[in-house]
């Protein structure tokens, strides 16, 4: 009696739904499990996006997901998918999320509804609309006025479309998320309340409400009437992880809402991949504890056209393909770990959960190579400029995504004049009176170049593409184009800043591409080039874009998203769906140029072609020297998995922040740290965004993407990580960018089950110049 009292008070008191009424099926909060019509229930949910499969073919990603034995599926919903301009919303075609969930209804999958209004998901902005920074003051993810304006109307419009579909309505809807891992950016708790009753007052108030969060944030945002669910992946030490939430919530189910299977791609690093073993061997953990879990992601897809986003710091940009090493590919083909999730839960299956035959992947074709021969160089054919005194970044110009190209006039320059730029986000082309002189790519932190000497009313053009706004943490607020000034600087270090800018718009909308004026014509800077090509019977495919420079590809009207020869991606997928038997138009925009305009269809994607080099923070005959230097803290970590501070007893001035590891608390050489904070004189983190890594002396990226610009990622879940052979001590050298008052710092280890390269003994050093090395 008594726990049943206790039960029901925790359920009146979190407004969880304690029968959702008028329905055939009941959704709610047992004591330590999800009940489904009044019975236990595990969620076995998996994560796909929509906005990342062509409509054609979501029933067969969900029938996929269905024979791999989830029971459910988990659901981001992009804001900015759709109302990409302010008070245009749009929910028809392949944005027609209703339809979605209707299949998912269809095929005997419930829906975990995820509606932000941020999301995340390496998707540009977090999910966030790009007009939002045209008000200068904009704090996205706050309670700034036109913010919470918005996201209402954004909520209500998309509780027109979803509400009904809840189940206590006769639809498939059983779990509403409010925000998403919100102690990732910031501790605000009036403004998580405030998206809680915009959520409910949207209409989803039948449904369960919670909010996700890691294990080491989830308290700072915590509400008491949502469910708190966690997120982590393959490797995690499960009973770890829960630990915390099982105390402080002892009655209430468990639930991993994301567990990563695998990893997300950036243009110019190494193709990622995770242990399928590792990742089967978590699920039958949380399966075996009753833990429910939302696989994140069952199946990836691909970032079509503008959409994939960014982190920072470092600023990197995603790969289109978001293929993530999930069980279902890209493609929608069965893999290694589909067949042993599969295996694994077939064990676990319910009476009512009847096993579902896997359905045939689509026909897969080739490609016969074709030339691309018709042109229309861009420079020729610009559109009307806009004249502006300032330079102004892309936003202010209304426009949201693609490039933008301002001109000015220069003075007469010296022989060592800079050109600096601040900030140029993210690729710039630096032309002067029409010839390319270089790049700079904000991804290497790259803002000057010299200009040759020239005459007074050169003319000067900087292309800056935009390559798809930050998605994570607090420079979400990513206005693209040039951001501040453009200066020149003399050798006598005097400045002059560059005015009077005609500034042309370059956006991604098939329109623009496709009204050019095309010849045979040889290309000269950023160019399009048009083809068609013939083919017989439509089927998936995949283009190699690998003899082409930097851009994006057009279709049948269709944008199947960027492109870029570094790597590791050298393949678009094309999907079958979008092929015409007989004549097929493509459109090709390149902003570097290819070194073959040729175009052919593969049956298979080529996506660990990596054509520049890892960044390394070491460089070549490059050791740090410390022996005329001495610590200003030397100590032990314990040996936990948790955050550990470290607080020295003075405040202490400097910018070169140094960690020696000297030994491990395992006893093997191998070192690691997933995240450092160092504290300032108010108690908090300082700001990482001008963080720079000038020196590791051991990287591993033989497996995943183990580098120490890892360290401020903001990511729990990825970590530096020495190689296995290279013995103690290791050093780690973080120029922080400007001198800064620090009191200590914060540690994090691996997060991986039993701590691999746990650090246990170390020295910090910390000064104003550079250390020797």
């Amino acid at each position: 009696m008594k726990n049943n009292f206790l039960l029901f008070f925790f359920l009146l008191l979190t407004g969880m739904p304690i029968v959702a009424s008028n329905s055939k099926e009941t959704f709610e909060i047992g004591r330590r499990t999800f009940l489904l019509n009044g019975k236990p229930f595990v969620v076995k949910a998996a994560e796909l996006h929509y906005a990342r499969i062509p409509k054609a073919y979501w029933e067969h990603r969900i029938q996929m997901c269905k024979a791999l034995g989830m029971n459910t599926i988990c659901l981001y919903v992009f804001w900015n998918f759709h109302e990409q301009q302010e008070n245009k919303f749009d929910f028809t075609g392949d944005k027609n999320i209703a339809e979605f969930c209707r299949l998912a209804q269809k095929n005997g999958m419930y829906i975990i509804l995820r509606p932000g209004p941020y999301a995340c998901a390496e998707w540009e902005m977090g999910g966030l609309p790009w007009w939002l920074l045209k008000k200068k003051d904009m704090v996205v993810r706050s309670l700034h006025p036109y913010f919470m304006e918005r996201t209402e109307i954004y909520m209500n419009e998309l509780g027109k479309q979803l509400a009904p579909l809840q189940l206590a309505n006769g639809g498939n809807i059983i779990m509403v998320q409010v925000e998403n891992e919100f102690g990732g950016y910031g501790v605000n708790k009036p403004y998580m309340a405030a998206i809680r009753d915009i959520v409910r007052r949207a209409g989803f108030d039948k449904s369960v409400l919670f909010e996700c969060d890691w294990d080491s944030t989830f308290e700072l945002n915590a509400l008491d009437d949502l469910l708190w669910t966690l997120n982590f992946g393959t490797g995690a030490n499960i009973d770890k992880e829960f630990k915390k939430l099982s105390t402080v919530r002892p009655e209430a189910p468990l639930m991993c809402s994301e567990f990563w299977s695998g990893w997300f791609d950036h243009w110019g690093r190494k193709h990622e991949t995770r242990s399928a073993e590792k990742m089967v061997e978590g699920i039958k953990d949380m399966l075996d504890r009753n833990i429910s879990f939302s696989l994140y992601m069952a199946h990836g897809g691909t970032t079509f056209g503008h959409w994939g986003g960014a982190n920072s710091p470092t600023y990197s940009s995603m790969c289109t393909s978001y293929d993530y090493d999930a069980p279902i590919s890209e493609a929608g083909w069965t893999t290694k770990k589909f067949f042993l999730l599969q295996g694994l839960l077939n064990k676990y299956r319910s009476p009512k959960e009847k096993p579902c035959k896997t359905p045939a992947p689509f026909p897969i074709i080739e490609i016969p190579e074709f030339e691309m021969k018709e042109t229309a160089v861009l420079f020729e054919q610009l559109p009307a400029p806009i004249l502006s005194e300032d330079i102004k970044p892309m936003e202010e110009f209304n426009q949201g995504w693609g490039s933008i190209l301002y001109r000015t006039t220069l003075p007469a320059t010296s022989k060592y004049t800079l050109l600096r730029i601040t900030e140029a986000h993210d690729w710039a082309q630096i032309y002067v009176n029409g010839k390319l002189i270089g790049y700079l790519d904000r991804r290497k932190g790259e803002n000057q170049i010299t200009l040759p000497q020239l005459p007074a009313g050169s003319q000067l053009d900087i292309w800056v593409e935009a390559m798809g706004r930050v998605n994570f943490g607090s420079t979400i607020h990513d206005r693209k184009g040039i951001t501040e000034k453009v200066e020149l600087i003399n050798s006598n270090r005097e400045t002059t800043l560059l005015k009077n800018w005609q500034v042309y718009s370059i956006p991604v909308d098939y329109s623009f591409v496709a009204e050019k004026k095309y010849e045979m014509k040889v290309p000269d800077g950023p160019t399009c080039y048009k083809a068609s090509f013939t083919i017989h019977k439509p089927g998936d495919t995949f283009l190699d874009m690998s003899t082409w420079g930097k851009g994006m590809v057009w279709v049948n009207g269709h944008n199947l998203g960027r492109f870029w020869e570094i790597g590791p991606q050298q393949t678009l997928f094309f999907p079958g769906c979008w092929l015409k038997k007989g004549k097929n138009e493509i459109i090709v925009l390149d902003l570097k140029g290819p070194s073959k305009a040729v175009i052919q269809g593969l049956k298979a994607p080529i996506l660990d072609v990596l054509r520049e080099k890892e960044r390394n923070h070491r460089q070549k005959d490059e050791t740090l020297n410390l022996s005329s230097e001495s610590p200003i803290y030397q100590g032990s970590f314990a040996a936990t998995g948790e955050w550990q501070e470290i607080k020295f007893e003075t405040t202490i001035t400097g910018r070169h922040f140094c960690l020696e590891a000297l030994s491990s608390h395992n006893g093997k050489e191998q070192a690691s740290l997933a995240e450092l904070e160092i504290i300032g004189t108010d108690g908090k983190p300082i700001p990482r965004e001008q963080w720079k890594i000038r020196y590791a002396d051991s990287e591993n990226t033989r497996g995943a993407n183990a580098t120490a610009d890892k360290i401020y990622d903001l990511q729990e879940s990825t970590c530096w990580m020495t190689e296995r052979k290279v013995p103690y001590p290791h050093q780690l050298v973080i120029d922080l960018g400007e001198m800064k008052a620090i009191t200590g710092f914060r540690y994090l280890p691996s997060f991986e089950k039993g701590n691999p390269g746990m650090i246990k003994d170390f020295a910090v050093y910390f000064k104003s110049q550079s250390f020797n090395y």
